[in-house]
C-alpha cells in the first residue's frame, strides 16, 4: 500500500487509533484502569481544563482506551470525531441533551427499539423534551410533523425488531429542508453493512453492547460526529452556537468546527452527567470489532438461511426479512446494505401469543433473553418482554405485535439454528 492509499474498511477496524504502547512496546491496546492522569506541571492541567489542548484529566470524560475505540469507529463509520458512553441509551441520553432545550421537540420513526421508545415517550419528559411519532413508510407523515420547535428527526437504519431497511437518504432530504439534523441509530447494521453518513446522516449514534462488540460481554455507547451540519447558523442549538458558561463564554461550534458536537457532548454532557464507559469495556469492545467483517457476514448469511426456511413453515404466517428477494424492503437493502441486511428480523405465529411464547420456552441452543447481536443465536417474544409496557397498537406499530417472534441469528452452523427452530415449533 503507497503512502497516498487510504486504508479499507477491514485494515481500519484493526488498526485505526492504534499503536504500540509508547511505554512498553505492547502491540495491543492496554486497558489503562486508572481514575485520572498526572498533569506535566500546572499550565499543562490549566490548558486542558480551558480545552486549549487535547489531553487526559479524568476517565469519567477520557481515557486512553477509550479514545482508541472511539477513533475506530469515528474511521468506521466516516465521521470526523467520536465518543464513548456506557450504553446506547447513554448515548441518546448526551445526543438531547447537547441539542434540545426545555420544550423543544424532535420526530422519531415509530418502527423504533422498544428501550428507544419508553426512553422518548416517558423520560424524556422529564427533562420536557417531546417526542413526534412518524412512520418509515410514510415519509409524508414526517413532514407533517415538522413545526418550529423541531430540534432533530431520530431513525434505526435497520429498524429493531422488525428488520426493516430505512429510507436514510429520502428522510435525510427532509432533514435538510427543515434545517435539522439527521440521527441515525446504525446498531443493527454497524458500519460494515450500511454508512448512514454516506447518505445523508449528521450524527451516528450505537449500541456497542450489540454487534459492534459482537460477543455478548460488555455494555457501551457510541456517537459519531459525521462533521456536516451548521449548529451555528440561526441560533437553534444555543448549546453549540452561543457562548458557555462553562468555558468562559467560548463558542463551541465556532472554536472547534466540524468535530464541535462531539467535544460538546464529551465537555458538557459526560462531564456533568457522567455516564462513561469503563476502561475494560472500551478495550474488550475493541477486540469485537477487529472482526467485525467475517462476523457481521457470516450473521448474514446465516439469517438468510434460517429465513428462507422460516418462510415455508406450516406454523409460520410470515417472516419480515429484507434479506429475503420478495420482502418490501428488499431494494432499500440493496442500496443501503449491499453486503447483507443484518442478522436480526422476526416473524409471525399463526398461534399468535401464545404459540410465541411456547416457541421462546421450548427453544434449547437458541438463548432466549433480551438482547441482540452476540456471535450465539438469540431468540425473544417482544410482546410479552421488551414491547410489555406498550399497548397492543402501538407494539403492532413497532413491528413487535403478539404474534411475533425476533431471532438473532448467531455464528453457529445454520444448520443447527434451524434444527432448534424446528423442534421448538414443533413444540407449539
Amino acid at each position: 500500500m503507497s503512502l497516498d492509499d487510504q486504508p479499507r474498511f477491514d485494515t481500519l477496524a484493526i488498526h485505526a487509533g492504534a499503536a504500540p504502547d509508547p511505554t512498553t512496546g505492547a502491540r495491543a491496546t492496554p486497558i489503562y484502569q486508572t481514575t485520572s492522569f498526572v498533569f506535566d506541571d500546572v499550565e499543562h492541567a490549566s490548558s486542558l481544563f480551558a480545552l486549549q489542548a487535547f489531553g487526559n484529566i479524568y476517565t469519567r470524560i477520557m481515557n486512553p482506551t477509550q479514545s482508541v475505540l472511539e477513533e475506530r469507529i469515528a474511521a468506521l463509520e466516516g465521521g470526523t470525531a467520536a465518543l464513548a458512553t456506557a450504553s446506547g441509551h447513554a448515548a441518546q441520553l448526551l445526543i438531547f441533551h447537547t441539542m434540545l432545550e426545555p420544550g423543544d421537540e424532535f420526530i422519531a420513526l415509530r418502527q423504533l427499539y422498544g428501550g428507544s421508545i419508553n426512553q422518548f415517550n416517558h423520560s424524556f419528559k422529564k427533562f420536557d423534551w417531546n417526542v413526534v411519532w412518524a412512520d418509515a413508510d410514510d415519509l409524508t407523515s414526517i413532514e407533517k410533523a415538522i413545526n418550529p420547535k423541531t430540534k432533530a428527526l431520530f431513525i434505526e437504519s435497520i429498524a429493531n425488531p422488525g428488520g426493516m431497511v430505512t429510507d436514510i437518504e429520502g428522510i435525510s432530504k427532509i432533514a435538510r429542508r427543515a434545517g435539522v439534523p439527521l440521527i441515525v441509530d446504525n446498531t443493527l447494521a454497524t458500519p460494515y453493512l450500511c454508512r448512514p453518513i454516506e447518505h445523508g446522516a449528521d450524527i451516528v449514534v450505537h449500541s456497542l453492547t450489540k454487534f459492534l462488540g459482537g460477543h455478548g460481554t460488555s455494555m457501551g455507547g457510541m456517537i459519531v460526529d459525521a462533521g456536516t451540519f451548521n449548529w451555528s447558523r440561526d441560533g437553534r442549538y444555543p448549546t453549540l452556537s452561543e457562548p458557555c458558561e462553562s468555558y468562559n463564554g467560548m463558542k463551541l461550534h465556532e472554536t472547534f468546527g466540524n468535530i464541535a458536537f462531539a467535544i460538546a457532548c464529551r465537555v458538557l454532557g459526560l462531564r456533568d452527567l457522567g455516564p462513561c464507559i469503563s476502561p475494560m469495556n472500551a478495550f474488550l469492545i475493541q477486540q469485537g470489532v477487529e472482526t467485525l467483517s467475517l462476523r457481521m457476514q457470516r450473521h448474514c448469511d446465516n439469517a438468510v438461511a434460517v429465513a428462507e426456511w422460516l418462510s415455508d413453515h406450516k406454523k409460520v404466517s410470515w417472516v419480515s426479512y429484507a434479506g429475503l428477494p420478495g420482502d418490501r424492503h428488499h431494494n432499500l437493502a440493496q442500496k443501503y446494505c449491499p453486503n447483507g441486511a443484518g442478522a436480526v428480523f422476526t416473524f409471525g405465529l399463526k398461534g399468535g401469543y401464545d404459540a410465541g411464547v411456547k416457541v421462546v420456552s421450548n427453544v434449547n441452543m437458541l438463548s432466549h433473553l433480551a438482547n441482540i447481536g452476540d456471535v450465539r443465536s438469540l431468540i425473544i417474544h417482544p410482546s410479552s418482554t421488551t414491547h410489555s409496557q406498550l399497548a397492543e397498537q402501538q407494539q403492532i406499530a413497532a413491528g413487535a405485535g403478539p404474534d411475533v417472534v425476533r431471532l438473532s441469528v448467531g455464528l453457529e452452523d445454520p444448520q443447527d439454528i434451524i434444527a432448534d427452530l424446528e423442534q421448538a415449533l414443533a413444540a407449539a
